[in-house]
């Protein structure tokens, strides 16, 4: 079927191909090389060191990128100043390096051009490209307003284009991370305590006695100082209790492990609530001096047994007692931890309620080992006008729902991109930098919709991935390791900045988002926002701001500072006043039962699979971020595929072996594109399955990804939303299995 805009799987002349890349990769391997980087070696001042911070993940680790005597990068070290990592990368952290090094990297701007065997890309100057997307944003402007053009974004070149945007008059500006994955803790723990979590976490893991995970994978999901805290307090004899369905790294390094029946993990919580209560297991001093609706609580949660809670989670009720004891023993010195992608049922806010709930019951928010004070530096902005005001947002596309959301929510601007006459405030146009939509985005035939329907589309990435074959413009934007970017400020213990910098010259005709966005201001008339040269000037006046300067982050990288704001953790036995409305943490939420949602949390019964159909559940590999990071030559090497975890017994009825490759279909009908590895294993329940999240690129520019395992995300088409912020449920899918190609099947 012919389409406004085709799908392009971009030819060779848009990337950088085997000769750019090849002998550099050979360079960065070599083992000999890379061991004359210890100080202790004689060759060691052949090198030169260059401070950044990682762009793998969103931790962000600060440390230094090496270069030999030929300015070939070879090798990436942690800082050790950076209380991020202390020093040490994950396996993400030191394979980054292959980012800059991976053959198959943009390096060309391309156009979208009709020919006569269809659309395809063609090569473009930067000057073409960047005049074809002022023009589409002045054009769009006109006719719309600039609040009809909206930016899709993730990782560092977001912030660049968002002052683009909103110098432009659009706010419209999602990050997919948002309600795909950490809106629903943010609200649940605002509503409790006032404030969200933030990343990273403010969990003191170092000096926690007790550490709860609920469907947290530490050790997988490679948070790196969480990690690094987590394996310090086991040796220091902490407690962990692990709830997942699987046998997590995490879980095999617990005490305690709950294969919890999934689903039901708030009736879960709201048992342990019942018998922290019902014990008087609870932290009374703390509950007295600080929270609000603890007699409507203990009313609420009177008939949530353990017993109750049997029946569905499948946990014995001795064992939900013991598990809260041991949480109360620890008190205050226990971290019920909020997890990052907690987006599963739909009712995600109120299972992050009851998660903060406990907190609080335990006395662990503002207390050593449980949840420190976080605090950032504050470098300012580098001066310019105020931006305009738009005449109207993304709230306004959501029509009253989801009153609680905190950020502009990514599913919500695609729905206001299918034209419908009832809708006020439509989008026309994007412009999307760093996040794979086709892979990140649940709903893959809305999503079809959208980008069929929008005028216009301009994609800002480093890779062809599959978002790339959308776009009418294709920007190529150098890595981290070839660029400046905004100061790393994230909270911790203690305030600090961290900078990045350029090691090397960028590949081919790539440049930094900073560039483009200054490029595309001077074109539409924004100079003003946009006054400097280089990004340099912008560095060098905001550390002026802070007692330091770009000379002297050059050479340190990183620079601590001493806590403005109070000290990090409450001072026993005073008063606190919390952002709620009643200025207490609030157990019975006032915010939540003013807008019509349950002040409470209340356990609903979920689906459950059909006969012969398993729940999906996806998560992390340490090697991996999401599916950026799958065709990364060094991370690839480590782990090429996803494979599905299947219960023996499961294994079993279906005739399963170990290493067979199947397909999945799910409940709707829809079939993985490619076959997945079979791995029989104890370690999963025999209701569910397992697999890691970024395999399957569809795309065979991606030459080392391509059709490598299976997109969990292709199966995800039953979405439950949640209708307090808009979070998208994605744990309500189900998948059964086909052991011959079903195109083979389809064709003969």
């Amino acid at each position: 079927m012919r389409t406004r805009r085709d799908f392009i799987k971009i030819s060779a002349l848009g990337t950088a191909g085997a000769a750019i890349a090849t002998s550099y990769f050979s360079l960065a391997q070599s083992p000999s090389l890379l061991d004359n980087l210890d100080q202790k070696k004689s060759g060691f001042k052949k090198f030169k060191r260059y401070p950044t911070y990682c762009e793998v993940c969103f931790w962000k680790c600060a440390g230094w990128t090496y270069t030999d005597e030929n300015d070939k990068i070879v090798k990436i070290i942690g800082n050790e100043n950076d209380p991020h990592c202390n020093g040490r990368l994950c396996p993400r952290g030191t394979g980054g390096i292959g980012m800059y090094y991976d053959n198959n990297r943009l390096t060309k701007p391309l156009i979208r051009v009709n020919g006569k065997d269809g659309q395809t890309f063609r090569e473009a100057s930067w000057d073409e490209a960047l005049n074809l997307i002022s023009s589409k944003m002045k054009e769009v402007s006109d006719k719309y307003g600039p609040e009809s053009f909206a930016l899709f974004n993730h990782g560092s070149a977001g912030h660049h284009l968002g002052h683009l945007f909103k110098a432009y008059g659009s706010t419209n500006i999602t990050a997919p991370s948002y309600a795909q994955c950490r809106g629903p803790r943010e609200v649940g723990f605002a509503t409790t305590f006032g404030g969200g979590v933030g990343s990273p976490e403010p969990t003191d893991i170092r000096d926690t006695r007790c550490l709860v995970l609920i469907g947290s994978h530490l050790g997988e999901n490679m948070h790196n100082s969480q990690v690094q805290e987590m394996s310090d307090a086991i040796d220091k004899g902490a407690t962990i209790i692990t709830v997942d369905p699987r046998l997590s790294v995490a879980a095999s390094k617990s005490k305690f492990w709950l294969p919890i029946k999934p689903s039901t993990d708030l009736a879960l919580l709201l048992a342990w609530i019942n018998v922290i209560i019902n014990e008087k297991l609870y932290d009374r001093d703390y509950v007295e001096r600080h929270t609000y609706g603890f007699d409507q609580l203990s009313k609420h949660v009177e008939h949530m047994t353990p017993e109750w809670a049997y029946g569905i989670t499948t946990i014995k009720p001795d064992l939900i007692r013991k598990t809260a004891r041991e949480m109360a023993d620890a008190s205050p010195s226990v971290i019920i931890h909020p997890g990052r992608h907690v987006t599963w049922y739909g009712d995600d806010t109120q299972r992050s309620r009851a998660m903060a709930i406990l907190n609080a019951l335990l006395g662990s928010w503002g207390r050593r080992g449980g949840f420190y004070f976080k605090e950032s530096a504050s470098v300012p902005h580098f001066p310019h006008p105020h931006y305009p005001k738009p005449k109207w947002s993304w709230r306004d596309t959501l029509d009253g729902k989801y009153p609680l959301a905190g950020l502009a929510i990514s599913n919500g601007l695609i729905d206001a991109s299918i034209p419908a006459p009832e809708k006020k405030h439509q989008i026309k146009a994007w412009m999307v930098a760093g996040t794979n939509l086709p892979l990140t985005m649940p709903q893959k035939e809305t999503l079809q919709k959208a980008m069929q329907a929008v005028e216009f589309i301009a994609v800002v990435d480093t890779m062809p991935m599959e978002i790339t074959g959308y776009a009418d413009v294709i920007l190529p934007e150098c890595t981290y390791l070839e660029r400046y970017d905004d100061i790393r400020t994230s909270p911790n213990r203690e305030p600090y900045i961290a900078l990045r910098m350029p090691a090397a010259e960028p590949v081919g005709d790539t440049k930094p988002a900073w560039w483009m966005a200054k490029q595309l201001g001077d074109r539409l008339g924004l100079n003003e926002y946009f006054a400097y040269e280089n990004f340099e000037e912008v560095l060098d006046w905001q550390l002026n701001q802070v007692g330091s300067s770009l000379e002297e982050m050059q050479k340190i990288g990183v620079k601590k500072f001493n806590r403005q704001f109070g000290p990090l953790y409450m001072t026993e036995g005073e008063d606190m006043e919390f952002n709620t409305n009643t200025g207490k943490i609030e157990l019975y939420s006032t915010e939540l039962a003013a807008k019509g949602f349950d002040p409470m949390p209340v356990f609903t019964k979920h689906p459950e699979p059909p006969p012969y159909f398993y729940r999906l559940i996806y998560g992390r590999a340490p090697m991996h971020t999401f599916s950026r990071t799958s065709n990364n030559p060094n991370l690839h090497d480590l782990k090429k595929e996803n494979d599905i975890w299947i219960n023996p017994k499961v294994a079993q009825l279906w005739g399963l072996k170990k290493d067979q490759y199947i397909w999945l279909k799910n409940q709707d009908g829809v079939v993985s594109k490619f076959p997945i590895k079979v791995r029989v294993t104890e370690r999963i329940r025999w209701d569910s399955i397992y697999m890691v999240h970024g395999f399957g690129h569809s795309d065979k520019l991606l030459s080392r990804a391509y059709g490598k395992g299976a997109s969990d995300s292709d199966l995800i088409t039953n979405v439950k939303v949640d209708p307090i912020m808009g979070g998208t449920g994605m744990r309500g899918n189900f998948v059964t299995f086909l052991t011959e190609d079903p195109e083979k099947e389809a064709n003969s």
